[in-house]
């Protein structure tokens, strides 16, 4: 009796001891893979989101690939009292209007010189370039000084998806923001559907380089706002 009570002891010392954490590693270990999955299944869910954002804000793994200069932080659109728009037809156009759309903006006065023409021509171009994503960008042409828009250019510049909008050059100048040595009607701007300034192109840009950004720019955001207004 006495020679086998140790070997009794020794096995359940043995099971205490050995048995029982094996148990509790294999439940750890179960639980880890439990919340690996999870993870897993968050990030596949996030990626979208956290893509989007990334790339609205400039970030590039490799090296920029942005033609248009970020403007940072993007500048919002000024308030009715600081931007007054009107319409060809003098009616007034409140600044939360441009809200709701990306703008692909334009700024000149109503004589309309060659460039101005130019950078018409190009705000209709690339907006029918973005194929299917065309309806969530909107042209605009501010219109600056005295002048009134050629009527030889309305008729190209009325319908959906296209703004013909009267202001200051000074209040206009307190938003946008040329390039230095610039003025502001040598570039081509865009705003972001939360009425945000946030890329200005170069003035005689490529308007092919400006096409990517644009194409880019739809697929990082297709959340964003809504085909039309």
């Amino acid at each position: 009796m006495s020679t086998r009570e140790p070997e009794a002891t020794d096995a359940a010392l043995q099971f205490s001891v050995h048995g029982m954490p094996a148990q509790d590693l294999a439940q750890a270990q179960r639980t880890r893979r439990g919340r690996i999955k999870m993870l897993m299944v968050w990030l596949v869910c996030a990626a979208p989101v956290i893509a989007s954002y990334l790339a609205y804000y400039g970030w590039r793994p490799d090296a920029r690939v942005n033609y248009g200069t970020l403007v940072t932080p993007p500048r919002p659109v000024p308030s009715d009292a600081h931007l007054a728009l009107r319409g060809p037809d003098g009616q007034a156009v409140p600044a939360s209007a441009l809200k709701g759309q990306w703008l692909l903006v334009s700024v000149a006065g109503g004589d309309c010189s060659a460039d101005c023409e130019r950078h018409l021509y190009w705000q209709r171009q690339l907006r029918e370039v973005l194929g299917k994503d065309k309806d969530r960008l909107d042209r605009v042409w501010f219109v600056t000084g005295d002048a009134p828009p050629r009527s030889d250019l309305m008729p190209g510049l009325t319908g959906g998806g296209s703004w013909v909008l009267r202001t200051q050059q000074d209040a206009l100048a307190a938003w946008l923001r040329a390039a230095d040595g610039q003025p502001l009607s040598a570039h081509l701007y865009l705003v972001d559907p939360r009425g945000d300034w946030m890329m200005r192109w170069p003035a005689d840009a490529d308007p092919g380089r400006i096409k990517k950004d644009l194409v880019r720019l739809m697929k990082a955001n297709d959340s964003w706002d809504e085909a039309g207004r």
